[in-house]
């Protein structure tokens, strides 16, 4: 009987080995995808646009996965995907900017009113309606970082402070795109488009394109990009550890607002004239294409790559709906589900991480 009870014993301590063995081999594929989640955050945000892109696909076929309808997404979100990339260096500094539709429209206003009104040279008047943004984002940054006011109370302000600004200095008068053909060309060369092989491309979506590869860069391998993830994480330890907080919010507001105004450009070549009316949704659908992309409500967490992938995934859904003729209602559903799919999971990333 004690032999038996021994190997009984053996039997049962070896399954329990065996069970122990495969539950760390699940704790650790589940372990490694979290630290790959943790480490790359604009992979979640890639995998959800691959994805949607091939369901898509199979479901219309030619009429989706083709070089020019995939393109037609690029030119479709580049405005919103510039914005993006503003609101993203923002977000990353537990900050959010309300008033970058604002700055985006006011600056291409004062581009093209510069240009019609007063006959200021196109590329000064340009260069006038850049200032005009950065100067936007300069106030947005002073209130924030020296006055130490809440950046959603500021930015709330300020958006109706520019907005208003806006209307008022414009009179609500539209430049129209033959205007503009006519005598300030410059104005629409961010719409210039050329193609290679089937697919059209903008400068616009070039300049998208770049700007979210070298803002990448820069926030990944410069001093200034740690810093905003610092600041963003824990402003009173950055401060400790020596990292001068207000010049780097002011910094980062400024940037969104040159950003902003470089959206503003773009606009106009999208559009083809100069309205004051336009880009009303350009605020919700950034902050939007950020949540989706991956960059941390809280701040210090998130890649800018991502609020292009999240920018993106809005066009797909926009497009393929659409294509597939299902009512434009469903992509607002999808895209709210998607933008709480998001903050869950980045929640759930730093409730393991803790």
């Amino acid at each position: 009987m004690s032999q038996s009870d021994s190997y009984e014993d053996i039997v049962k301590a070896r399954r329990e080995e065996k069970f122990a063995e495969f539950e760390d081999e699940r704790k650790g594929l589940l372990h490694k995808f979290h630290h790959a989640l943790h480490v790359t955050p604009a992979l979640v945000p890639l995998i959800v646009l691959v994805a949607s892109i091939v369901i898509f696909g199979v479901l219309l076929g030619s009429r989706f996965f083709s070089p020019f309808a995939l393109t037609l997404i690029l030119q479709q979100v580049q405005i919103v995907g510039i914005v993006a990339a503003a609101q993203s260096l923002v977000i990353l500094t537990a900050g959010i900017d309300l008033s970058v539709g604002a700055i985006t429209v006011l600056s291409s206003v004062v581009m093209g009113q510069f240009a019609f009104r007063y006959g200021i040279p196109v590329p000064v008047a340009v260069a006038c309606g850049l200032a005009c943004g950065a100067l936007c984002g300069a106030l947005n940054g002073f209130l924030v970082s020296r006055m130490k006011l809440p950046p959603f109370i500021v930015t709330l302000g300020t958006w109706q402070i520019i907005l208003a600004t806006n209307y008022l200095y414009s009179a609500n008068e539209t430049i129209r795109a033959q205007e503009i053909e006519e005598s300030a060309p410059l104005l629409h060369l961010m719409g210039a488009k050329f193609q290679i092989g089937g697919a059209v491309f903008t400068v616009g979506v070039v300049f998208m394109i770049v700007l979210m590869l070298v803002l990448s860069w820069v926030l990944r391998y410069t001093a200034w990009g740690r810093h905003v993830y610092a600041v963003g994480d824990d402003p009173e330890a950055a401060q400790l550890s020596g990292v001068n907080v207000k010049g780097t919010l002011l910094s980062v507001y400024m940037l969104s607002g040159l950003i902003c105004a470089f959206a503003g450009w773009a606009l106009i070549g999208r559009i083809g004239s100069v309205s004051p009316t336009s880009a009303y949704e350009a605020n919700i659908e950034s902050i939007t294409a950020v949540v989706i992309g991956g960059i941390s409500l809280f701040g210090g967490r998130g890649s800018i790559l991502g609020s292009l992938f999240g920018a993106l995934i809005v066009g797909v859904f926009t497009l393929g709906l659409r294509l597939l003729g299902a009512d434009a209602q469903w992509t607002y559903f999808f895209i709210g589900v998607l933008i709480i799919a998001a903050v869950a999971v980045d929640q759930w990333i730093r409730k393991v991480s803790a």
